[in-house]
């Protein structure tokens, strides 16, 4: 198998198991540790096969997921996010280089909004009582997947 070939398997197991976490999210309200702990170990696979040298390219994806985990921690300090969801975040923070990553956070910020209306429609069709709680591992699926497309589709457009 030639490195290009195995750099796409991995971005095909990345999305599957952001599909996993969506699923997840959706049915229990958890995200497991082993699957954001999964994504994190697999990651430096990754960087090896995409020819990242040390520096700046690995240490500044160790740095973005260090931010991102300091800011996302934060929210769920405050009650704003689930702790999975700011682990699934973090995990795919160690995959996409920091520009990318800011357009996911874009593209999440926009479905998690739209996951939070209709959630608050369900809620008055069916008239139920307390807190909405916002399945967000699907915005971050979502985001991550819609990435992942991006990037993939870049690629093989330059390879074709």
């Amino acid at each position: 198998m030639d490195n290009e070939t195995f750099i796409y398997l991995l971005w095909g197991g990345l999305a599957i198991a952001l599909i996993v976490a969506a699923i997840t999210d959706l049915k229990s309200r958890h995200i497991s540790n082993w699957l954001n702990l999964g994504i994190a170990v697999v990651a430096p696979v990754f960087w090896i096969a995409s020819g990242m040298t040390f520096w700046p390219d690995i240490v500044g994806q160790i740095g973005l997921a260090a931010v991102t985990f300091t800011i996302f921690a934060g929210m769920f300090a405050i009650g704003a996010m689930g702790g999975g969801d700011v682990k699934l975040l973090t995990a795919l923070a160690f995959w996409i280089d920091w520009l990318t990553f800011l357009e996911l956070l874009l593209i999440m910020s926009i479905a998690g909004g739209v996951l939070t209306l209709l959630m608050m429609i369900s809620k008055r069709i069916k008239k139920t009582e307390g807190p909405i709680k916002v399945p967000y591992g699907v915005a971050i699926a979502f985001s991550g997947l819609w990435t992942i497309w991006g990037i993939v589709g870049q690629s093989s457009q330059t390879i074709f």
